[in-house]
């Protein structure tokens, strides 16, 4: 399995030679960027689901106060009315791509309380936190109770409370000096366990020490830590491979699987629900440790876990045919299905392979239209 339902758009030539068959004449080429890249120590995570604790704020509180004016000394009440405290609202953006800025709790300020001479306290201002597209959100029992699918759309997590109403509001013709006022009401507070519904455009998939993260650092810029032992990567890192028609496409290095994956060993279901997560799969085999055994393995687990998942556009890639051994692998596995070989540490094919990244991205995106 090459790419599922894409060979229309892709053809394999002997020599390993990619072109892609686009009815525009220009095909996008992914750019190489000329910036360095960090040299921080510091690996930034991708957080893809988080629990969060929302709080709105409180209403002002209505005051309580009588006019008296030069000219008459018993005016009447003027008490004004306390300010409505501020929602906590997510708004879905194409701005974000991760929910790495989002804090455990997230508070709105509280309304103003009110003033004499009729002065009404200030409005809070609502605070809108960015999520990106595709974000869910659930209640404590695991109920989705908002699904931010396209942009714009909000969903208001914590209504602030109302402001308190002054004296002046309970004037009457009965009640020519009213003494009571309004409390503000109280804010709600909320728990909520917010994750993405689709966190890449492509994952990569493979077992452990396949060289997921060496191809995502070769790819883009994007730091994974890089070790000559498993389970180096214990949470997805995020890369973006930009193309010059200005496209990004977001490729996610996952955590490594191994057999018996979807019985829930090693990282188990909670790898799995990474990849349910992408649009798209690149099936990623270390060339120098029988990659037909692996690709089997891959497949038993995705396919236990979910028919669909397995259905997905896919490539599988063969890495590290610098050496020797995976070479004839490689060579091995082209008879017998299609496949790419790709060495992450030199670059070899490299560019060939993000053609094909650029056409799954474009499949899918036709697909949603």
């Amino acid at each position: 399995m090459f790419i599922r339902n894409l060979f229309k758009h892709i053809k394999i030539s002997q020599s390993c030679q990619i072109s892609l068959c686009y009815s525009q004449n220009h095909t996008p080429q992914p750019l190489r960027s000329i910036k360095a890249k960090s040299t921080r120590d510091s690996v930034q995570f991708y957080i893809d689901s988080c629990a969060v604790r929302v709080e709105a704020g409180n209403g002002g509180d209505g005051c309580i106060s009588f006019l008296s004016a030069w000219c008459k000394e018993h005016a009447g009440p003027d008490g004004g009315d306390g300010g409505h405290g501020g929602h906590v609202i997510f708004q879905a953006t194409h701005k974000v791509r991760s929910l790495n800025h989002l804090n455990s709790v997230i508070r709105a300020k509280n309304g103003e309380k009110g003033y004499n001479k009729d002065c009404c306290g200030k409005n809070a201002d609502h605070v809108i936190v960015p999520v990106p597209l595709g974000t869910i959100v659930k209640d404590p029992h695991g109920s989705v109770v908002a699904d931010l699918d396209r942009e714009g759309v909000m969903f208001v997590a914590a209504r602030g409370g109302a402001g308190g109403r002054g004296n002046k509001f309970f004037l009457t013709d009965t009640q020519q000096a009213p003494d009571v006022a309004e409390l503000g009401g109280a804010g709600e507070a909320a728990r909520y366990r917010v994750a993405l519904r689709s966190m890449a455009h492509v994952g990569l998939v493979g077992l452990p020490n396949a060289g997921k993260s060496s191809l995502l650092r070769a790819a883009t810029r994007a730091r994974p830590t890089v070790a000559p032992y498993p389970f180096t990567t214990l949470r997805p890192h995020i890369g973006m491979v930009q193309y010059d028609d200005y496209e990004q496409v977001a490729v996610a290095d996952l955590p490594g699987l191994i057999p018996g994956s979807h019985k829930n060993y090693g990282l188990g279901i909670q790898f799995l629900q990474h990849i349910e997560r992408c649009k798209g799969l690149i099936y990623l085999l270390d060339g120098s440790n029988e990659p037909k055994q692996q690709y089997r393995v891959l497949m038993h687990e995705i396919q236990q876990y979910s028919s669909d998942l397995a259905r997905r556009p896919s490539v599988v890639v063969v890495n590290k045919i610098d050496l020797e051994e995976a070479r004839q692998n490689y060579e091995g596995m082209r008879e017998e299905m299609d496949v790419i070989g790709i060495s992450a540490k030199t670059g070899l094919n490299l560019r060939e392979l993000l053609k094909i990244v650029r056409a799954i991205y474009d499949s899918d995106s036709k697909c949603d239209k």
